[in-house]
């Protein structure tokens, strides 16, 4: 049984080398630039009106004789004399010789012409080519995560693909003879499953939609035979239950039997000691305990961070501070994990603080950790929590 940071760090330093893959620009949002985007052209790509108004050569005159219109996507190219203007809208080409836009506001028109009533600066509403983005400019760096507006920028300078950090393919896998599925009577002697379900949307919540589901028996051959499929086509493999030494707890020896190295088993903490973690190349395991809130504690705490550093994110969930609004002791010489609730700058501890019972995570905002060699926290000492309200 080894720490808590323990654990943390040689799950870290386990981390498989990312992979990187090109991708569709639509096909990258949530995901993290592997490698820095140049702009591969000048925005504006051309001298752009900034109004609707009159392109002229800037004068002193207040007369202009209109010779045609510009609005935006025509690429008609207008050569100006003195005391000539064209009618222009935002976004049009701007005459080359024209250098400056009068804004349709301080014009008067009537056949044909214009009287300019206030004239503006020389060189006014008027966006220069580069003016925004020069080509060759870095635009974004790599270890970016691509959102709605990195996708609007790089589809404006015409990039349709881009690199990316691949997230790892992530398989699921529930263990027991008592577990029973949703859409069934409830049998005698058996349980929902609900930790699967749990799982995928805590997986969902943090932009790692696609899972792979697997169900086994507990029976050592099937068990052995699904993480032998489980494995060769995922990345990360999740398994919940089974990981105990009772009679019917499989999942180690068939992870061994399948040639999965042991990183190690169990953490000193409480809920969530039957830990375990282990690696077969670049794939990554962790067997959870079956019980759901030491479950979803694993989870946060273990798998969410390497998941996140697999795709390139700086991993976990944010962390906050606050005060205590009551003491508390820790006999256990563990690591306690208690579901809290946050407002205010206070943290307050649920009463419902069971390893087999969601209740309290339902009702929390953190997740607080006190370290086994911390045996008392009094009132109002500032401690440190997990967010579970992000996103």
């Amino acid at each position: 049984m080894i720490p808590v940071k323990e654990a943390l760090a040689l799950i870290a330093q386990w981390t498989p080398r990312l992979k990187i893959i090109e991708t569709d620009l639509m096909d990258g949002i949530d995901m993290v630039l592997a490698k820095d985007v140049y702009s591969p052209l000048n925005m504006p790509p051309f001298r752009q009106s900034a109004m609707d108004g009159y392109a002229i050569k800037w004068s002193n005159k207040e007369n202009y004789k209109i010779i045609g219109e510009s609005k935006a996507g025509d690429n008609r190219q207008f050569q100006l004399n003195e005391g000539e203007a064209v009618r222009i809208f935002t976004g049009a080409m701007v005459p080359k010789n024209a250098d400056t836009v009068v804004i349709q506001e301080h014009v008067e028109e009537a056949s044909e012409r214009i009287r300019i009533k206030k004239m503006p600066a020389k060189g006014a509403n008027i966006r220069e080519e580069g003016e925004q983005i020069l080509k060759g400019v870095k635009v974004l760096e790599k270890g970016s995560q691509v959102n709605e507006a990195s996708i609007g920028l790089l589809a404006g300078l015409g990039l349709k693909q881009i690199k990316i950090f691949k997230p790892p393919e992530i398989g699921l896998m529930v263990t027991g003879n008592e577990l029973q599925q949703l859409d069934e009577p409830l049998a005698p002697g058996k349980i929902y499953e609900s930790n699967s379900l749990m799982l995928k949307v805590a997986l969902k919540r943090n932009n790692f939609p696609k899972v792979k589901f697997y169900q086994a028996k507990d029976n050592a051959k099937e068990t052995a035979r699904l993480i032998k499929e489980a494995l060769a086509n995922n990345d990360v493999l999740l398994i919940s239950g089974g990981i105990s030494v009772g009679k019917y707890d499989f999942v180690q020896q068939a992870l061994l039997s399948n040639g999965v190295k042991e990183i190690f088993y169990k953490v000193n903490q409480k809920p969530g000691k039957p830990l375990w973690f282990g690696t077969k190349g670049e794939k990554r395991i962790f067997a959870l305990p079956g019980n759901p809130a030491s479950s979803l504690i694993c989870f946060y705490l273990y798998v969410l961070p390497e998941l996140m550093r697999q795709k390139g994110w700086t991993p976990g969930l944010n962390t906050g501070r606050g005060k205590l609004d009551k003491s508390l002791k820790n006999n256990t010489g563990k690591s306690l994990f208690l579901v809290a609730q946050v407002a205010g700058g206070a943290v307050h501890i649920l009463d419902e603080q069971n390893s087999a019972n969601l209740l309290g995570f339902t009702r929390a905002n953190a997740l607080v950790h006190i370290p086994e060699n911390m045996s008392r926290v009094k009132e109002n000492e500032t401690i440190e929590y997990l967010d579970l309200d992000y996103n």
